[in-house]
C-alpha cells in the first residue's frame, strides 16, 4: 500500500526529497529507500543527483536525507501509447 501512496505523492508533487516523502507519508528514509528503488528499476522515477545542493559549501552539517531528490518520470505517457497501439490493426 505505501509503494503507491509513495507513487501517488511523486506524481502530485513531480519532484520531491527523500525526507519529505518520510515526513508526509509518516515513514522513515531508510524504508522508503528499496521502493524507491523499486519505483526507479520500473523507469517511474529518477534520482536527481544533487539537486538539493544549491550551499557550493562541503562543511556536511546538512541532512544527507534532504539532498537526496526523486523526480516522477511516469508511467502514464508510455501507458497511454501501448494502449493506442493495442486498438490498432495489425501491420
Amino acid at each position: 500500500m505505501i509503494l503507491s501512496r509513495l507513487s501517488a505523492y511523486l506524481r502530485e508533487r513531480r519532484r520531491a526529497s527523500v525526507a519529505d516523502m518520510a515526513h508526509a507519508l509518516e515513514s522513515t528514509p531508510e524504508a522508503l529507500g528499496p521502493m524507491l528503488g523499486t519505483l526507479e528499476r520500473k523507469g517511474r522515477v529518477r534520482r536527481i543527483v544533487g539537486a538539493a545542493s544549491g550551499c557550493g559549501t562541503t562543511c556536511c552539517k546538512c541532512d544527507p536525507e534532504t539532498l537526496v531528490v526523486y523526480e516522477w518520470a511516469g508511467s502514464e505517457a508510455a501507458a497511454g501509447a501501448a494502449e493506442g497501439l493495442a486498438g490498432r490493426p495489425p501491420a
